[in-house]
């Protein structure tokens, strides 16, 4: 559930407040008109209103930028889930990335050039207004806001604009998306900590700048958390391009003589206490296909007695399946789609090569990014056949495949 409180929509897209974006517009507001009163002849009613006004027209240009980012990323066929407005400006949430570095680059820079533009227009406006009015002031002030405010995202580094952008460039040059995001992440956290050792100094050393200092030092924490945050994500995505169908299988099933009649393989199998979830049968040297327990409650109990397996069985080319040399994602999202518990995994010879759940799943992304997962918590997983919290797999699969869908076709 998004967090915050919605105010409204633009062009479709749900437009948030996070609470503590309250206490940042209190900030600028106290900061601004703090500012007027000591630059500018006015009243203190005059000033208030002033610096109350900036602080809102600041927000509503970040939002802008934000627009800018959104509308181009959905003229591409991209979502745009929400726009919000909290503690550090605005973030546009998008459903997943461009398929192509042109336009990663295009949905990057629309920000930044939506603040120049502003800059531009703003400057324009306050040269035709009566000299230090408060709307001319005003408009000044909101001009050189918006240049900065341009100028700073333009950095390059994640998870700023500059970032993207210069994710884009490396993807380009290097034909390989994952190596341009670690590229703009490693200048992102470098950035982060460089602001926060650069505010820290300013904060120790001079009282007067002590507020603005700390806020240098918040930013670059904010920078440094959310660039980290991106590699964990792309180490992830790489995880689930990487790993095969092969790799996550286990071979949790058991091979059943097709020939048994009803009767046997419901006193021999199903009554036993610790059964293995899946069956297959097998006759003559192959598999003829998987028997699901609940299909013999589809069959009159007095027919058990001379009714084989082979008359209830499901045959492998009609059972959800996938190929050893599956990608991860691709059998996440299978599962997905079609509400699966599990899947059956067929080798090139079209035999059953084992089977993965959701445990499976995550035993081998915990694996393969060295990630210890305790077998009680797969076996925990295995019998609620559900993902643990905060490890949304479906969705991250599923917009990494359709971010990657150009280069993996």
């Amino acid at each position: 559930m998004q967090a915050g409180w919605r105010i409204g929509s633009v062009f479709g897209i749900p437009l948030f407040i996070d609470p503590n974006w309250l206490y940042v517009l209190a900030f600028f507001s106290i900061l601004n008109s703090e500012n007027y009163l000591k630059q500018q002849s006015w009243n203190p009613a005059f000033a208030w209103a002033a610096g109350f006004m900036l602080a809102l027209l600041l927000f509503t240009s970040v939002l802008l930028h934000e627009l800018g980012h959104s509308l181009v990323a959905q003229s591409q066929g991209i979502k745009v889930n929400s726009i919000t407005l909290f503690l550090f400006g605005g973030i546009a949430s998008i459903d997943q990335e461009s398929k192509t570095p042109g336009k990663a680059f295009q949905v990057a820079v629309a920000g930044p050039a939506v603040s120049l533009s502003l800059y531009l227009l703003l400057r324009a406006i306050a040269h035709i207004l009566p000299t230090q009015s408060v709307v001319a002031v005003v408009t000044a002030d909101l001009s050189r806001i918006n240049l900065v405010l341009a100028l700073f995202n333009l950095i390059p580094g994640l998870p700023l604009d500059g970032g993207q952008i210069f994710k884009a460039a490396v993807w380009k040059a290097t034909g390989n998306r994952f190596q341009g995001v670690r590229w703009a992440v490693r200048s992102g956290q470098t950035l982060g900590w460089f602001a926060i050792i650069l505010g820290m100094f300013v904060v120790f050393l001079d009282s007067d700048y002590f507020i603005s200092g700390l806020w240098v030092a918040f930013l670059g924490w904010f920078i440094l958390r959310n660039a980290s945050a991106y590699d964990r994500m792309t180490d992830l995505q790489e995880a689930l391009m990487q790993i095969k169908a092969a790799d996550a299988m286990t071979r949790e099933f058991r091979v059943v003589d097709a020939n048994l009649t009803l009767r046997q393989f419901a006193d021999d199998y199903l009554l036993e206490v610790a059964r293995p979830p899946t069956y297959f049968a097998a006759s003559e040297g192959r598999y003829r296909g998987m028997v699901a327990a609940d299909d013999l409650r589809q069959v009159e109990r007095s027919q058990w007695e001379n009714q084989a397996l082979q008359a209830v069985l499901h045959p492998l080319t009609a059972i959800p399946a996938v190929q050893e040399s599956t990608a991860l994602i691709e059998v996440i999202n299978q599962m997905e789609t079609q509400q699966l518990n599990r899947i059956t995994v067929l080798s090139p010879a079209g035999t059953v090569a084992g089977v993965i759940d959701r445990g499976d799943i995550v035993r081998a992304v915990g694996n393969k990014l060295n990630i210890q997962v305790s077998e009680a918590a797969i076996k925990r997983i295995k019998e609620e056949g559900s993902y643990p919290p905060g490890l949304p797999l479906p969705a991250i699969a599923r917009t990494t495949a359709e971010s990657f869908s150009l280069e993996t076709n």
